[in-house]
């Protein structure tokens, strides 16, 4: 063997070393950098994460408890997919006026893939007879996993821009909101995914909405415009569960 084959054989084994390494690091960046940017709540979401005369929103280790006149009945709610939770509180504040006290999870990187089966933890914390879980958007297909894959702790599945990707019992519930403005959502897989549901169902479509505003957090990339307003979208939303949730 030559002296240059010798002299080259350890440069190329650090090279081998090191590119596995660097394919490591920009991975982690590119993570890094993904989970970053979300899509944060705004002024009118933050001003309801507050109490009032009705309703009594407690911090806890899970995410937040929208504590309203219920006694029986609660609803586990997975944010959507880079959103941060507290976007959703003018929804889940209007339903626990109404009769559905709220459990709103914080999931890790606000990524509900992420935190699928959390809802276990939330309900062994509380006495409720009744669960429903639901969520918007990737929150609302991860809850609807959730759903059939532990049909007997629930009593109803609720998707706001969302749809199921595997069976459900036919004992649930299941409430499916949309926008007709939404921009995001794959229509071919909410279609698709009615085949998964065998129970009373109930779909809705809210003219002139769109995607984002289930939530309170702006404009989101590659969402339709809606021509009705935020609050308008919640407030039929919150009409829709409660008349489909009985």
């Amino acid at each position: 063997m030559s002296k240059e084959d010798t002299s080259g054989r350890p440069k190329k084994i650090r090279m081998l070393k090191i590119i596995p390494l660097a394919c490591v690091f920009c991975i982690l960046c590119f993570l890094f950098i993904y989970v970053s940017s979300f899509y944060r709540a705004d002024a009118v979401a933050l001003a309801a994460t507050y109490s009032d005369d009705t309703v009594t929103v407690q911090k806890t280790e899970y995410g937040w408890l929208f504590d309203g006149p219920s006694e029986d009945r609660a609803l586990i709610f997975y944010p959507g997919a880079k959103v941060e939770a507290e976007s959703y509180a003018p929804l889940l504040h209007r339903l626990s006026e109404e009769g559905i006290d709220v459990c709103l999870v914080r999931m890790p990187c606000n990524l509900a893939i992420l935190g699928v089966n959390k809802a276990t933890d939330v309900m062994d914390m509380y006495d409720y007879s009744e669960w429903y879980i639901g969520g918007h958007s990737m929150g609302g297909a991860m809850a609807a996993r959730y759903a059939s894959d532990n049909p007997d702790r629930l009593t109803g599945l609720i998707m706001l821009a969302a749809y199921p990707t595997s069976s459900l019992s036919s004992s649930l519930n299941v409430i499916s909101i949309t926008g007709s403005e939404d921009g995001i959502i794959d229509r071919d897989n909410l279609i698709e995914g009615r085949v998964y549901i065998t129970g009373p169902y109930t779909e809705h479509v809210i003219r002139g909405g769109n995607h984002a505003q289930f939530g309170s957090y702006g404009l989101q990339d590659g969402d339709g415009t809606s021509y009705i307003s935020t609050r308008d979208q919640i407030e039929e939303t919150v009409s829709v569960i409660l008349c489909a949730a009985g």
